[in-house]
């Protein structure tokens, strides 16, 4: 068969027939799956791609034989830095490179032969998309949850642009792998941090995988404690968060991250330390969170020459800097208690503070660092307490006396979105000398992107520097005014376009709240576990925005997550241009076809593993649906003939099809496609020992053939249809329901047996009906008792009774 014309011809008809598109009036049987849409960065799809969406689609036309309405749309993440860097490095505008790369990923994923709907696709970086991108953020603005401030931020000094903490994997940049510094910087935020508990929480209802549910947590990192106040000698209150307040009593010094904004202030109070102080805060700033984190780190640190006040003792405590305390986590302030934790310890003991022990072993020698719990003593009022008593007892304690109190903190920190890059969504807001910082009137989206921008980086936004762009009117006053020049993180682009698919052509909403509420949360989303604290966490958080916004009335947007693994180079390590391991697929779907790719993609990995690429394992799928192919037109041509008999033979097909299919109507909900390819292959190898039976009942076997093309066509889908046309049916094998499993033909009728050994009974068996005396021989030797008495001896014949004994003479 040649499969690339036949891909073409089936595909051609889905076209015309509008076979793949959504059919509105059946939403009441939705079911919405999605694969993460691709970046269009590259010009062709790679192998990662079509492990993403192939099988995903066998399972989507799986689901659509079941009776279910899928949605299944796709479209492309167009705005970032790849194509901007792109364009940086050979003087192509991103917006050419980008449709140019959009257009050819069209036509490879229209050869894929998924059943995508295209007149749902969109594009982040067209105007009627990313206008209810800003939209979303003019929304999130005035429900509070977007604001504006100076903090210190990620900044990439090569892709010069700030970066989101999760963009940040291992100090590194996720995009180019440079090391990210640290500076101040006014950005715009999203207050993710207001639904941290409730992101937290709502991960138990989710049928996500476990893994992907664990990292969002220990990324929102909730942690149960007490926040103490130390009083500074300037005035201000030092706020710290413990999880040990049973230790407050043994706080010898307080520490201060070095970008702590008291600093200064200290660094003012005391001139004489004012030189310690710029040296070490500029010694902090030269390495990175993990390398300050790290244990095997000295422990360094400077003195401020301030003091602050013990909210229990009134003792004067001495105020350090450390770089081992993170302004980005807590409060950038800890209380240290050398004798009861390792880094305290080790930075007292270096710097010659003293080391007070509050806590003591229950029942045995207390060696210092002493961290477990352990029963107080120089702790006053609470000497004699222990663990959650004594945490519990000095909490309310220090919040009846206004000193502090339970607190629950939590490590995930607000979501920085502005980005001093040209390839983004504009930020849709004005800067007006009188008014301040004033929004773009929704009636005036979207704000344009122009297109003739010197894009090259320079430290700031390349939309700065563009006159025409920048000044405006505001919006209050009429006053002159000028535009924000960043843009928006691309991860605010892809954290709702599941919502404008359904309605992706609604010019006066960015969805109809119907239509979302009709079509969402989407039932099964696939895509790669690499996004769990970015995109993942993100689209949860706007999802739960937008319901508290009242525009939708549900809160997570993806029921179900499911991640595919990674396909390796046939040398085992991940694909890349610099081992020289990638393996195209244009290659091997011109050689093929896409079918055949697709469905060594399936058979050939375990799909949430993935593994090294083999290119025996293409070729043996090639032969097995060329096995298929003869089987299937001499099985056409065969004459109808009066045996109608249902025999052994007969029951035999029958088991082993109501086998697979029970089989695959399990592991292909589990994206267990290897297996279900592997159950295939048995029914085939079925058939085919059927055909050699001399007296065959042929309509059973055209009925059993039918069948075959059922159950491969969401594997195989244009070869599917073009059996099904050999076969002589006139629709599409798609509208065909997937066979279901007979039970009753999975119990195979048995008989008890008198089992001799030398006419000797010395057991009793159940045997299946219809076996030959072969089969039964082998039946009885396999068993683990008679198998056990005939080990070591020669089966010189069997005589068998059939429905009655089995003498087996042995010697």
């Amino acid at each position: 068969m040649d499969m690339r014309s036949i891909e073409s011809k089936w595909q051609a008809k889905w076209e015309k027939t509008k076979r793949n598109v959504f059919n509105k009036k059946n939403a009441d049987k939705k079911l919405y799956v999605l694969e993460m849409f691709s970046y269009p960065s590259g010009a062709k799809l790679h192998v990662g791609h079509w492990y993403n969406y192939g099988p995903t689609d066998t399972y989507a036309r799986f689901k659509k034989m079941q009776g279910y309405e899928v949605f299944q749309p796709m479209g492309f993440d167009a705005f970032g830095l790849p194509a901007e860097n792109y364009a940086i490095k050979t003087g192509i505008h991103p917006k050419d490179s980008t449709e140019k790369n959009i257009e050819t990923m069209e036509v490879q994923l229209k050869k894929m032969g998924a059943m995508f709907d295209w007149t749902a696709e969109i594009k982040t970086c067209e105007e009627d998309y990313y206008k209810w991108t800003q939209w979303l953020f003019l929304q999130l603005y005035k429900k509070g949850l977007a604001y504006r401030k100076e903090a210190l931020v990620n900044w990439c000094p090569d892709c010069e642009t700030v970066l989101a903490n999760e963009q940040v994997i291992d100090t590194k940049c996720e995009r180019c792998g440079s090391v990210v510094l640290r500076k101040n910087m006014t950005q715009w935020f999203f207050k993710i941090t207001d639904y941290a508990e409730e992101l937290l929480s709502d991960l138990d209802g989710i049928q996500w995988p476990e893994k992907t549910k664990l990292m969002q947590k220990n990324w929102i990192g909730k942690s149960t404690g007490c926040e103490i106040h130390f009083e500074c000698e300037t005035g201000d209150t030092i706020t710290v968060f413990t999880t040990r307040p049973d230790t407050v009593f043994g706080v010898n010094y307080v520490v201060l991250a070095p970008e702590h904004p008291l600093v200064e202030k200290l660094k003012a109070a005391h001139p004489e330390q004012a030189q310690a102080i710029e040296d070490y805060v500029r010694y902090a700033a030269e390495a990175n969170d993990i390398e300050r984190l790290s244990t095997a780190r000295p422990k360094t640190g400077t003195f401020t020459g301030a003091y602050a006040i013990h909210p229990l003792t009134n003792k004067k405590v001495p105020i350090y800097l450390a770089d081992y305390v993170l302004y980005s986590y807590g409060t950038g302030a800890v209380m240290a208690v050398a004798a009861h934790d390792e880094r305290d310890y080790a930075f007292a003991t270096k710097h010659g503070l003293p080391i007070t022990q509050v806590i003591q072993k229950a029942g045995g020698e207390t060696i210092l660092p002493f961290c477990e719990d352990g029963i107080l003593v120089n702790s006053g009022e609470f000497d004699g307490l222990s663990g959650e008593e004594a945490r519990d007892a000095i909490a309310v304690h220090l919040s009846k006396i206004g000193k502090g109190g339970k607190k629950v903190n939590y490590r995930l920190r607000d979501w920085s979105v502005s980005r001093q890059r040209y390839w983004g969504a504009p930020i849709p807001m004005i800067h007006c000398e009188k008014c301040g910082v004033v929004p773009v009137p929704e009636k005036d989206l979207p704000v344009k992107l122009p297109y003739d921008v010197e894009f090259r980086p320079t430290g700031k936004s390349p939309l700065a520097s563009h006159d025409g762009f920048m000044r405006c009117s505001c919006p209050k006053c009429g006053g002159k005014a000028s535009r924000d020049p960043d843009t928006l993180d691309t991860f605010v682009c892809s954290s709702w376009y599941f919502l404008r698919y359904p309605d992706a052509h609604n010019d006066k909403q960015a969805f109809s709240p119907d239509v979302a509420n009709t079509m969402c949360p989407v039932d099964v989303y696939v895509g790669g576990y690499e996004h769990a604290c970015m995109h993942l966490l993100y689209a949860r958080f706007i999802t739960k925005a937008l319901r508290d916004m009242g525009y939708i009335d549900f809160g997570e947007p993806f029921k179900r997550l499911v991640h595919q693994g990674i396909i390796l180079g046939p040398d085992g390590n991940r694909m890349s241009k610099s081992h020289g391991n990638v393996i195209s697929p244009d290659t091997y779907i011109d050689e093929y076809g896409s079918d055949i790719f697709r469905m060594y993609l399936m058979f050939g990995f375990s799909y949430t593993e993935g593994g090294p690429w083999n290119d025996d394992g293409i070729k043996s799928v090639a032969k097995f649906l060329d096995r298929i192919e003869r089987l299937v037109r001499k099985v056409a041509d065969e004459k109808e003939t009066s045996n109608d008999k249902i025999g052994s033979a007969e029951k035999e097909v029958d088991y082993v099809k109501n086998y697979a299919i029970k089989n695959i109507t399990r592991d292909v909900e589990e994206f267990s496609f290897n297996t279900s390819v592997a159950r295939l292959m048995e029914y085939v190898n079925a058939l085919i020992k059927y055909d050699g039976v001399a007296e065959k009942n042929v309509s059973f076997f055209k009925s059993s053939i039918d069948d075959l093309i059922r159950m491969i066509a969401p594997f195989a889908p244009h070869f599917a249809e073009e059996l099904w046309e050999i076969t002589d049916h006139k629709d599409s094998v798609f509208a065909e329901s997937y066979p279901l499993v007979n039970e009753q033909a999975l119990v195979k009728a048995e008989t008890e047996y008198a089992v001799q050994i030398n006419s000797k009974i010395k057991a009793k068996m159940m045997i299946a009906e219809g076996l030959s005396n072969e089969e039964i021989q082998a039946v009885v030797c396999a068993d683990e008792e008679i198998a056990a008495q005939i080990a070591g001896k020669t089966v010189k014949k069997c005589i068998v009774v059939k429905g009655r004994l089995v003498n087996l003479i042995v010697g």
